[in-house]
């Protein structure tokens, strides 16, 4: 290569590496570290069975309570002598499950309702701003602990059950940007060349208002772990022998003077997944936001 060869791809090394450059030097290191939580979240839960060491039923009784640091068990046993680290893995699958499925379906519904009530306006608007509002003034867990303790758990009823939280909020973001959206140019165009209100409302409309719903499923996502996580704690989630982070903490609250890391690692699980959603959500929020930039 000559000098002259050297010179001009120097430029161009510098131009690839540019925009990494730039997106390492904009993303703060709160938000980078949020990314690769729950990135290692999704890996974990998606190669959940390749990852555990044990089975989450497999009994050690010789090792009943062991602390963290067991050479057999890294995190340890609970007082069944099982393995603390299989049982957290599997977990976490369980639970982001529950959370990723409640959420898709409370962003799915939410967002149909609201665009009827734009579309139809009238008494059709008016009923889902009443359930709206009916929804949001319920207490949810009270209800949430009604349903499975008459209907039974499983998790199919606790996914649907998760799915009708705060499906409000998705539904007035969704009317309120589709009634905002219609008076735009764009949509009335397209109805006028004969597109039906399906057509202009699911192509051409929702592609504009995605990035607001986006960010809403980023805020209620954590709040469903919680959530969940609460009901399994309370003993009316998750039944054994299936495992959930929530039942984790449940069953580890007894012995948490004894062998406190059993309810310990869940429990800086969920805290540390919440928070990395809530921070990667607030700076999503702010970089779709038009008038932040």
């Amino acid at each position: 290569m000559t000098s002259a060869d050297t010179v001009q791809a120097i430029p161009a090394r510098r131009r690839a590496a540019g925009p990494i450059a730039a997106l390492r030097r904009n993303l703060p290191l709160s938000i980078g570290l949020g990314i690769g939580w729950l990135a290692l979240m999704v890996l974990v839960a998606c190669f959940a069975d390749s990852l555990r060491p044990f089975n989450i039923t497999a009994m050690d009784l010789s090792n009943r309570l062991a602390g963290p640091g067991n050479a057999k068990h890294w995190l340890g046993t609970d007082e069944l002598g099982r393995d603390v680290l299989s049982r957290l893995i599997q977990s976490i699958r369980v639970s982001l499950v529950i959370a990723f499925g409640a959420t898709i379906i409370s962003a799915v519904f939410g967002t149909v309702l609201g665009f009827a009530a734009a579309k139809f306006r009238g008494w059709v608007e008016h009923l889902v701003l009443v359930l709206a509002d009916f929804q949001a003034a319920l207490p949810f867990l009270i209800m949430s602990l009604a349903v499975l303790a008459f209907f039974g758990s499983s998790m199919v009823l606790i996914v649907c059950l998760m799915g009708f939280y705060g499906w409000e909020r998705y539904a007035r973001i969704a009317r309120g940007l589709a009634i905002s959206a219609s008076a735009q140019g764009y949509a009335a165009a397209v109805v006028q060349l004969g597109a039906k209100p399906s057509r202009v409302y699911f192509r051409h409309i929702l592609p504009n208002v995605a990035s607001t719903l986006i960010v809403s499923m980023t805020l209620t996502f954590p709040e469903i772990i919680l959530m969940e996580s609460g009901l399994s704690f309370l003993g009316l989630g998750v039944q054994p022998p299936e495992t959930s982070l929530g039942n984790m903490v449940g069953f580890g609250r007894e012995y948490l003077t004894r062998a406190p890391w059993i309810m310990l690692a869940p429990s800086v699980v969920i805290m540390l997944t919440t928070l990395s959603i809530s921070l990667v959500g607030d700076w999503l929020r702010d970089k779709l936001d038009p008038t932040m930039r």
